[in-house]
């Protein structure tokens, strides 16, 4: 299981320190929810601070764009060179599109699903993706409680990538813990984002060995 801790749940006030904090414990990606305000209630971060914390981050970056206008912010952010930059399948009329154009930046391309799509909508579009987010609490807000139909969401996710012979991620972000990491791992994630679970401990090290099934 790889672990993308999440800079939402972080202390803005030293975020260079948890940054590199999580990087020394062990982290394998650095997740970045990026809110515009609009397409969730809530406003995050821009360019200027995620450029610092891709300085700070000794990690890839996974960003997350929870946002209208997908193209603008792709265009925004894609000179940062994520690892990982995904959009959401809810906000987007032409996704093949967008797919394409993340590609052209030399960066990997991700879909989120949102609690409430069917995974049966992006099917058409796995063989072009490298990831899929899929939300297990509803965007816009850190510390929320795990959604369990994400479990069997995942299942059939995990079949449709498996039965294409295809090698696409499933990443899950929201509410995730030692308690839960487990079922996730055998209902086939790959990559597991966590918050408040890892900020929150006393030690980041060991939060994230614990999500290591």
């Amino acid at each position: 299981m790889l672990i993308a801790p999440s800079i939402l749940s972080a202390d803005f006030g030293k975020l260079d320190s948890e940054i590199r904090a999580i990087c020394d414990a062990g982290c394998d990606l650095v997740h970045v929810d990026v809110m515009d305000g609009h397409f969730v209630p809530n406003l995050t971060i821009g360019p200027v601070v995620v450029g610092a914390v891709a300085k700070a981050a000794s990690k890839p970056l996974d960003i997350h764009l929870m946002v209208q206008n997908n193209t603008f912010f792709t265009e925004l952010f894609a000179p940062l060179k994520p690892k990982y930059l995904s959009f959401h399948i809810e906000e987007e009329k032409h996704p093949h599109r967008l797919i394409q154009k993340i590609k052209s930046y030399g960066i990997s391309p991700a879909i989120t699903l949102n609690p409430h799509t069917p995974p049966q909508s992006i099917e058409y579009l796995l063989e072009e993706l490298d990831m899929v987010l899929v939300m297990s609490v509803n965007p816009g807000f850190g510390g929320q409680s795990f959604i369990p139909s994400t479990l069997k969401k995942v299942e059939i996710l995990r079949k449709m990538i498996d039965s294409a012979g295809l090698k696409t991620l499933i990443e899950v972000d929201g509410g995730v813990n030692d308690k839960n990491v487990s079922a996730l791992k055998d209902a086939g994630v790959d990559i597991v984002v966590a918050g408040n679970y890892i900020f929150g401990s006393s030690s980041y090290k060991s939060a994230i060995d614990s999500l290591r099934v």
